[in-house]
């Protein structure tokens, strides 16, 4: 895993360098570099001059999941003071970000008539791999513990009649809601910590977020950099449903 962050390294830092990408990616204030899709590497992993993702992670992955395609990997960065209030972000928006730590579930978006959501991509797992060295409070990754049964049961149950071919633009807008008041209100919080080296594996449907950050939390100058990735499922939304 060190072997392959060296090699990402670089390209993550020409990315979060780049005038382009930086006028698109950077939010919140400019303390939020979201990076989607930021990493040129294969299905793999690979990178120029480097191999392909392995470890215990993938070896994980396979044994209990199966391995799919990855995505061009996202490079998320956050630096002191995040979360800031964009011009164009409401307060309830920015306040949920602050406080809940913006919860969600990748995949699901807004994709809908009065930005009702769907599950617009569906994914097999989250994948999250440090890229620089970061000190507690560098606005980690939060995830609530056992969501991921509780998220699965409600979604699971908005779908229940919906016919094959309008899953991935079914309304469940009302359920996710429901669903996340009901993770905040008897799931504990848990901030996570890895180093490079290190890696963690989410549950698609585990609820997640990033912390603010915090005062005095110690990071390098480029800020706190992860690489994620969330390969996408080729049965779309009823194989996110069915997988283990």
């Amino acid at each position: 895993m060190k072997n392959w962050v060296q090699k990402a390294l670089p390209f993550a830092r020409d990315a979060a360098r780049d005038p382009v990408q930086t006028r698109q990616w950077k939010r919140c204030g400019g303390t939020w570099f979201v990076g989607v899709n930021a990493l040129p590497n294969d299905g793999e992993g690979v990178l120029k001059g480097g191999g392909p993702l392995t470890g215990a992670i993938r070896t994980f992955i396979e044994a209990h999941y199966g391995w799919y395609p990855l995505d061009q990997g996202q490079v998320s960065i956050t630096y002191p003071g995040y979360p800031k209030q964009d011009p164009n972000e409401s307060d309830a928006a920015h306040s949920f970000r602050k406080n809940r730590d913006a919860a969600h579930l990748d995949g699901i978006k807004p994709e809908l008539p009065g930005g009702q959501r769907c599950v617009g991509e569906a994914h097999a797992y989250v994948i999250g791999i440090p890229l620089n060295s970061s000190g507690k409070g560098a606005s980690p990754l939060v995830v609530w513990e056992e969501s991921h049964h509780i998220m699965r049961r409600v979604l699971t149950a908005a779908f229940d009649g919906v016919s094959p071919n309008e899953l991935q633009r079914h309304d469940i807008t009302d359920a996710y809601r429901n669903a996340r008041r009901e993770v905040f209100e008897t799931c504990p919080r848990v901030e996570v910590y890895a180093q490079p080296g290190e890696a963690y594996l989410l549950h698609r449907f585990a609820l997640h977020g990033v912390a603010p950050w915090a005062e005095g939390a110690e990071a390098l100058e480029e800020g706190r950099m992860i690489a994620y990735f969330r390969p996408e499922l080729p049965g779309g939304v009823a194989e996110w449903l069915r997988l283990p």
